[in-house]
């Protein structure tokens, strides 16, 4: 299996695949490419979420900082539970791609 190959078709929205998946525990690779969060959609979890940019690059929002965060590749992040976050924008010339870590508070 490779991260960056295949890359799925995202033209219709974003992309989430499962890559690994255990009691209090899941990884996925998301792919993006332009999308955003719906206007006024918050997300707004139960556990933790880490994600890592490992292509393009995106900005988002959450409740608990000031400014939006800006990622580019290799930039990481982590999302308490509880958190209130959007995804502002994602890169339109190029995908954008996460790995995205899931566990339990």
């Amino acid at each position: 299996m490779n991260l960056f190959s295949p890359l799925p078709d995202v033209s219709s929205g974003e992309c989430i695949d499962a890559l690994f998946e255990r009691p209090g525990c899941r990884v996925e690779r998301i792919v993006s490419w332009g999308q955003s969060s719906p206007a006024g959609f918050w997300y707004e979890q139960d556990w933790d979420e880490w994600v890592l940019i490992l292509a393009g690059g995106a900005v988002l929002t959450m409740e608990t900082r000031p400014k939006p965060v800006s990622l580019a590749c290799g930039d990481y992040l982590m999302i308490p539970a509880g958190v209130r976050h959007r995804v502002e924008s994602t890169e339109t010339e190029t995908p954008t791609i996460w790995l995205a870590i899931h566990f339990a508070k």
